[in-house]
């Protein structure tokens, strides 16, 4: 099955991973300031092109240097804030961006692979089914997410291993958003 047979439109909702998908990862650290948020190459065309595909777009994202003490809530909404805006600027669109600030030894339902941030995003934008939704990250923890509501999944990465060693995780893959986004 390829992207386009899912036919998808208007009624489809897509839900971002934020880093390593919008941003640059940083290794052994985190995001803390808005200076640290690089785009990822081709990411505001993307999510241009995605605004004129998609319902309703989302980001779900683990924050858990919030939990860990290196940067508060009140960081990281910021942080949000100015991305919506700069997105927004460039002609696409994030709906709500949600993140869970709990370390992962809690084991709350609100931090990936957990459907917390699937369930908050629903109740919020009651159009979204599941079954209609796309979840886009680079972690199999992102693949897990989606794939606990039903949703299709995509890994990005340039590596097509984890597709083959993960496929009942892993419905597409892809090297970048841009590359996805010319997809559809």
């Amino acid at each position: 099955m390829t992207l386009q047979h899912l036919k998808i439109d208007k009624t489809w909702a897509l839900f971002l991973d934020r880093d390593g998908v919008i941003n640059r990862r940083i290794v052994g650290d985190y995001v803390k300031t808005w200076d640290q948020l690089g785009f990822l190459p081709g990411v505001t065309t993307a999510l241009k092109q995605f605004n004129a595909i998609f319902g309703t777009i989302v980001v779900v994202s683990n924050q858990q240097g919030v939990g860990k003490g290196l940067m508060t809530e009140k960081d990281v909404i910021a942080i949000h804030d100015r991305m919506i805006i700069e997105i927004a600027d460039s002609g696409g669109r994030l709906d709500a961006v949600y993140f869970s600030p709990h370390l992962q030894s809690t084991g709350s339902l609100m931090r990936k692979p957990n459907i917390g941030m699937a369930l908050k995003a629903r109740k919020q934008f009651q159009e979204i089914n599941f079954k209609r939704s796309l979840m886009v990250g680079d972690s199999l923890s992102d693949m897990i997410f989606g794939k606990r509501v039903g949703m299709k999944t995509v890994m990005i990465s340039s590596d097509s291993q984890p597709a083959k060693q993960y496929s009942r995780l892993i419905d597409f893959i892809y090297p970048d958003l841009l590359k996805l986004s010319c997809e559809l």
